[in-house]
């Protein structure tokens, strides 16, 4: 069996490597777009999927880990929420049973804004516009499900135009109605903002390409053994 050059086994290998790393990379793309896709439209919102970024969501204080306190009848930092599409006057704003709701800050750009999620106390309409006074569980003195004082409240102000009225948060920042949650999933989530999680992915997605290209190759190798011994003449045998 005849030996190959190293540089001939190493461009062969960056080769089939360079072909696996971008089919996983295409391949991961198009899943994760289309699902993208399938769930801003059936749940009729831009932001279909939210993670609960802040503790104060939760009502075991003073820290809400998001790993031992799930189970508690709220919203933990960690969890994954479906958010549904939802018009003002079907929100359910009757406390402490009343929606939570995910907006746009009303102090950034909507195009560019984080989403907030926090829970309904009560929802009044002024000139034709719905606002909403809302509250996060886990904040002040009265948690939830206690009835909050209006200074617990979250304070709305800024914004452009009449997004937020007296501490209240308009129709108009409203992005939809959490309906279910999953709980830890949303750790993952919020590290992808981070350089540590993207780098997780870069060796996850490096690791299957060198796999797949290990594969590869070697199959290749296996295949291409038996043509060579095909070719290579035989020795004539002794008399």
């Amino acid at each position: 069996m005849g030996l190959r050059s190293p540089r001939s086994s190493l461009g062969k290998f960056l080769k089939v490597y360079v072909r696996g790393l971008l089919r996983v990379l295409v391949l991961a793309t198009v899943i994760i777009s289309g699902a993208w896709l399938i769930l801003r439209t059936e749940l009729n919102t831009e932001e279909p999927v939210v993670p609960v970024c802040n503790a104060d969501r939760c009502t075991p204080q003073p820290q809400c880990s998001g790993f031992w306190d799930v189970f508690h009848p709220t919203l933990h930092v960690g969890d994954l929420v479906l958010v549904r599409g939802v018009k003002a006057s079907a929100v359910n704003a009757a406390y402490p049973d009343s929606d939570f709701l995910v907006f746009h800050a009303a102090e950034q750009d909507l195009r560019g804004s984080e989403p907030v999620i926090t829970r309904v106390v009560e929802k009044e309409e002024q000139n034709g516009t719905t606002y909403f006074r809302t509250k996060a569980d886990g904040e002040g003195t009265h948690k939830w499900p206690e009835k909050p004082d209006m200074f617990e409240c979250d304070q709305w102000y800024g914004g452009q135009g009449n997004y937020t009225l007296n501490g209240m948060v308009s129709e108009k920042l409203l992005v939809g109605r959490v309906v279910f949650r999953i709980p830890w999933v949303g750790h993952l989530a919020i590290l992808v903002g981070s350089s540590a999680l993207l780098v997780v992915i870069a060796l996850v997605a490096l690791w299957l390409s060198v796999e797949f290209a290990v594969s590869r190759a070697g199959k290749e190798e296996q295949e291409a053994e038996p043509q060579q011994d095909a070719e290579r003449p035989s020795k004539p045998k002794g008399l």
